[in-house]
């Protein structure tokens, strides 16, 4: 599975959408920052992981918990 990691100016958000280039996801966000990917879970998590240990849930949960789900984006949660 391919996840981009999304920023906006106020959030972050994790995409299953498949996109062409990094421009696409810069027209679906009105405040598009960066993005991130395409990366497979594994890779995704270990970033998080490593750059936002204040995710919570963790990482791992919400990266679990997005791919079994059928939801396309999810916005990252923080303590």
């Amino acid at each position: 599975m391919n996840i981009h990691v999304i920023y906006t100016e106020a959030e972050m958000y994790l995409s299953k959408k498949s996109y062409p280039s990094w421009r696409d996801i810069q027209d679906e966000y009105h405040d598009y920052k960066a993005s991130l990917g395409p990366w497979g879970a594994e890779e995704t998590e270990a970033y998080l992981k490593d750059e936002y240990p204040d995710l919570l849930p963790s990482a791992s949960k919400q990266i679990e918990s997005f791919i079994a789900s059928t939801n396309l984006v999810l916005l990252l949660t923080f303590s």
